[in-house]
């Protein structure tokens, strides 16, 4: 009953960076790839062949993030040198810059609406601003070391951050508080025990993925708080993760210079890549997930098709189709589950959550 499944494949290999590659993401219809780099310039890669990229400068010091917004007609991108830059992605290259922190920006990132994004800083703040003319919203303030990425949920009510201070911290968007701080000792253990380089939101936004220097990835709900998932599959620091659209895989990079792929419905390690000479420093599903990029300190930067998902997910959103059937016997459950999710759009996702929950509790002795 397995879906068929392909082994990802090296399309595209891009050069033109001159020092490490610090961030990577993909426009809406994947037309381009942007990317930031310790060079200080943002490259704007052409996924149509024999297209020439666009060489974007203005930050004085490291590009360290880079995001489009949902319209694909803004690029923002952070830096060492404290500011923020909003980009046109054509090529004249337009941008206005802005003083958003006092130390390195080290995140940027748009709410699905986008109407606003955030950024998260070396100063220890987490801040939010409004798109139109870069006006400051306000500022979260818990953090007590480097804040190293900041997410907005899908539905942009919640916001995640991640931390040198070891902590991942949950805030609510309307009333700016901490929902919850991802610290605490659960089941005896420590749950965190190094700083946390990456985290993002599941697609369905009921759960969070968190990389750490300690060379693991944990997944949390966020109604419950509880850990869901830990993996401790590299050898090295986890720099970034992405999830694909379907919410079914996660993909990895480490300081080990491998990429990894998880099956989460599986609970398991799909693919180990090796691609980059030294750390893969980040990494990015399309918004279709048909393909991911990852960038290396090798100054590389590298797009693949994905494959091992053999759904069309265009065609899917398309084409409703009736819900799989959730068989009784936990043999049959993981595979009609992963059927059902496949299947189904956004915004039932979260609803095939809750009932597969209720199912697993139903069909355990």
């Amino acid at each position: 009953l397995a879906l068929p499944q392909e082994d990802p494949s090296l399309e595209r290999h891009f050069k033109g960076h001159r020092d490490a590659v610090t961030c990577v993401d993909f426009s809406i219809k994947t037309k381009q790839l942007a990317s930031g780099s310790m060079d200080s310039c943002l490259m704007v890669w052409h996924m149509k062949p024999q297209s020439r990229a666009y060489r974007f400068t203005g930050h004085k010091d490291a590009v360290t993030c880079v995001n489009f917004s949902p319209s694909g007609h803004l690029l923002a991108s952070g830096s060492r040198d404290k500011t923020v830059r909003l980009w046109v992605p054509n090529v004249k290259g337009e941008s206005t810059s802005f003083r958003a922190h006092t130390a390195t920006v080290r995140s940027v990132h748009f709410c699905s609406d986008g109407q606003s994004f955030v950024t998260a800083s070396d100063d220890k703040t987490v801040k939010v601003w409004s798109t139109h003319r870069q006006k400051f919203l306000f500022s979260l303030s818990q953090h007590i070391n480097w804040v190293r990425c900041a997410k907005f949920s899908p539905d942009g009510r919640l916001i995640v951050s991640a931390s040198d201070d070891k902590t991942v911290k949950l805030w609510d968007k309307s009333s700016r508080e901490c929902v919850h701080s991802y610290c605490e000792h659960v089941h005896g253990g420590p749950c965190l025990s190094s700083f946390v380089t990456y985290v993002d939101f599941h697609p369905s936004g009921t759960c969070i993925a968190a990389a750490g220097m300690d060379n693991t990835v944990k997944v949390w709900d966020v109604r419950t708080h509880r850990l869901l998932q830990h993996y401790q599959l590299h050898s090295a620091a986890v720099n970034a993760l992405s999830f694909h659209p379907s919410g079914s895989y996660l993909i990895t990079a480490s300081s080990d210079s491998t990429l990894k792929i998880l099956d989460l419905m599986e609970g398991r390690l799909l693919y180990t890549l090796h691609g980059h000479q030294g750390p893969a420093t980040t990494v990015a599903f399309s918004r279709t997930g048909e393909y991911f990029a990852s960038g290396g300190s090798d100054e590389q930067v590298m797009v693949w098709k994905s494959n091992f998902d053999a759904v069309d997910h265009g065609e899917v959103m398309k084409v409703p189709r009736p819900p799989a059937t959730l068989a009784s016997s936990a043999g049959n459950l993981t595979v009609s589950i992963l059927e059902q999710r496949l299947t189904l759009t956004e915004d039932k996702l979260k609803q095939c959550l809750e009932n597969q929950q209720l199912i697993m509790q139903r069909t355990t002795p």
